[in-house]
């Protein structure tokens, strides 16, 4: 460092290095424990806002007490059940019935009493993993509800045969059984079913379009669900950008007939429904949207017929006014599988199936071919 002295004289004064380095050491000691408390600051509010809390199951001392008859699964689970219709001692028909999302075993198809005596229909429906009374499955997949489902049927020995009528998002674990268990099924029912935006079959530009019809919030979730399932319960939970439309009241993705029918359930009493989503939002919603959405272990393209003799079949249902699933990706996968029966729905959008006359086509269709 340079400076005058008393005569005017220009000196040198030279600073030891080991000054400077002392300088820099200390300031160091002092930033570096700020900075990894705020790493680990950081690190630690990012875990904690990632994890979902644990799921209160039924039946434990903090949970719900268990209402609905129930099956205990080999792996430990248990599935809670409903049983409607004519018995299945004397039923000609058994068909289990899969809701879809944020719904439960109790939802009543407009079924009327005499087409079920009729035509002796049985009716199993469950609560799928985490939904009402059903025990959580962390390792829930695609896989794992068919297997759910060829369980509860042996379980309640309602035959090695039996129909599947799938919902929405409830059609996803249809096409599980289509894949893993053909041999126990005597005929399918999709009904507006779910469809995977990065299922290989489709071509790239099809699914895009279709993709977004969809309302960017609805977009943005089966991003992560697909692409960072591990981040789904902070984005399904977090306040800064909207989450699912039908979470967040967005009564846009319904269609007119749609709004006409959710009036008309309204009106209705609806048991159960308290008890949806009673074990946990994760357990129930989020895992049901990460499963549909997860990479599945096979294409639907590359499924076989599963019946080759027309000893069953596998029907399609979907409104031309669903807003809510594209019905050009139904379509799609019902021209390249020949052996799926497609019936397009005019004038009708999401909830097609609460109409009673579309319902007993649905029923009629699936039983009698």
């Amino acid at each position: 460092m340079k400076h005058m002295d008393n005569d005017g004289c220009r000196k040198i004064v030279i600073v030891p290095m080991w000054d400077h380095a002392y300088d820099i050491i200390s300031y160091m000691t002092m930033f570096v424990p700020i900075a990894v408390a705020v790493v680990v600051g950081v690190l630690g509010w990012a875990y904690q806002a990632t994890k979902p809390p644990p799921p209160k199951i039924c039946g434990s001392p903090d949970g719900p007490l268990v209402t609905s008859p129930r099956v205990r699964l080999s792996d430990g689970r248990h599935l809670a059940y409903r049983e409607t219709g004519v018995s299945k001692e004397e039923a000609k028909h058994k068909i289990i019935v899969i809701h879809g999302f944020d719904s439960s075993k109790d939802f009543n198809l407009p079924a009327s009493q005499e087409l079920i005596e009729e035509l002796g229909i049985y009716f199993l429906s469950f609560d799928r993993a985490g939904y009402g009374d059903s025990d959580p499955n962390p390792k829930r997949s695609v896989k794992s509800e068919a297997f759910d489902i060829q369980e509860l049927a042996d379980k309640l020995q309602i035959g090695s045969k039996f129909y599947v009528l799938g919902l929405s998002l409830g059609a996803y674990p249809i096409w599980g059984c289509l894949k893993y268990i053909p041999n126990r099924l005597s005929g399918a029912a999709l009904v507006v079913p779910f469809v995977h935006y990065w299922w290989p079959c489709f071509p790239s530009q099809l699914a895009k379009e279709a993709f977004k019809t969809l309302p960017v919030q609805d977009q943005w979730v089966f991003r992560v669900a697909y692409h960072a399932p591990w981040l789904c319960y902070w984005w399904m939970t977090q306040k800064w950008f909207p989450s699912l439309s039908i979470m967040t009241g967005n009564m846009s993705i319904f269609s007119q007939h749609d709004l006409e029918m959710l009036k008309k359930l309204s009106e209705i009493p609806s048991a159960g429904q308290e008890k949806i989503r009673q074990q946990g939002v994760h357990e129930s919603l989020h895992r049901d949207i990460m499963a549909g959405y997860s990479k599945w272990e096979f294409d639907p393209l590359d499924i076989n017929n599963p019946f080759p003799d027309n000893e069953g079949s596998v029907h399609f249902w979907q409104g031309c006014q669903d807003k809510i699933i594209p019905y050009k990706l139904s379509r799609y996968i019902s021209e390249k599988l020949p052996w799926i029966q497609y019936h397009e729905v005019p004038e009708r959008g999401h909830l097609l199936i609460f109409d009673k006359k579309t319902c007993e086509d649905i029923l009629r269709g699936l039983l009698l071919g």
